[in-house]
């Protein structure tokens, strides 16, 4: 067998050459894209903690997005911001938060320059002086069933109060799954009743400060079927906060759980917009 000519050869050369030159561009192209990518910081609401992320947050990291969630201390919201800023002062680059409920509130009173998008997932977004049980109002939005005895309160042990404790508000076990989570299995909602959290009370009655959402482009993603945040309250703010920029799942109020797929769209097609 005739050895290969060495215009052959050096043509063989040629193309392994640029096979491993278009490799490590491809490679460096693709680092420089994850290095682009704004951080996705998730905010979990009262009644739940940051697992309920979960499902959403493994998607996003698979296309090379870096994920954050902040374990939300559901004191009220401008605390609860304090804590979050904190976080955000730990991250390079760009930011996109995404809060959920009561969560909501508290990316609502984040003012952090490196935040380029809001995301709202079944969440209060209230403007200046608002606050969340105000906007629950049964007579202008009617339809939640967050009310005793499906809520209940219990004091907690604090140490910033005079007496020592706080009133927190939790569901019941009893009602937790027909009220927070229909659209989930009863083995999921067990799951999600053992990661609880309970929420002040005094955090649903803080006035909220100057929204973020003022001055920073937001997404919101309304849950047809939510028995905690009636879908018409969910309209309302979204129409202030988000207008063009809302869409709807027919979903629980825990969309992130029951319908991650839908809820990371919604996030991508945030993070994308500002990149």
């Amino acid at each position: 067998m005739k050895s290969p000519r060495p215009a052959r050869l050096a043509s063989r050369a040629v193309a392994v050459a640029l096979a491993a030159l278009l490799g490590f561009a491809g490679l460096g192209a693709a680092r420089a894209h994850a290095a682009n990518l704004p951080t996705i910081v998730f905010v979990h609401g009262a009644f739940a903690d940051a697992s309920g992320w979960r499902e959403v947050a493994e998607r996003l990291a698979a296309e090379g997005y870096p994920v954050r969630t902040y374990d939300n201390p559901l004191r009220g919201p401008a605390s609860d911001a304090a804590g979050l800023r904190a976080l955000l002062d730990g991250i390079a680059g760009p930011i996109v938060l995404v809060g959920h409920s009561y969560g909501g509130a508290v990316i609502t009173n984040t003012h952090d320059p490196d935040v380029r998008a809001n995301v709202y997932v079944a969440a209060f977004a209230p403007d200046r002086g608002e606050f969340v049980q105000g906007l629950l109002n049964p007579i202008t939005y009617p339809g939640s069933r967050l009310l005793p005895p499906a809520l209940q309160l219990t004091p907690v042990p604090d140490a910033n109060s005079p007496v020592g404790t706080n009133l927190d508000g939790y569901i019941a076990e009893d009602s937790f799954h027909e009220v927070f989570c229909q659209d989930v299995s009863p083995a999921v909602a067990a799951d999600m009743y053992a990661h609880q959290k309970s929420a002040a009370l005094q955090a649903n009655l803080e006035p909220s400060g100057t929204p973020s959402w003022s001055d920073t482009p937001s997404w919101y993603l309304v849950s047809r079927q939510d028995r905690v945040i009636p879908p018409d309250l969910q309209r309302m703010m979204a129409g202030r906060a988000a207008p063009g920029r809302t869409s709807e799942v027919d979903a629980s109020h825990v969309s992130l759980v029951s319908r991650p797929g839908v809820v990371a769209e919604v996030v991508r097609a945030a993070a994308t917009a500002t990149a």
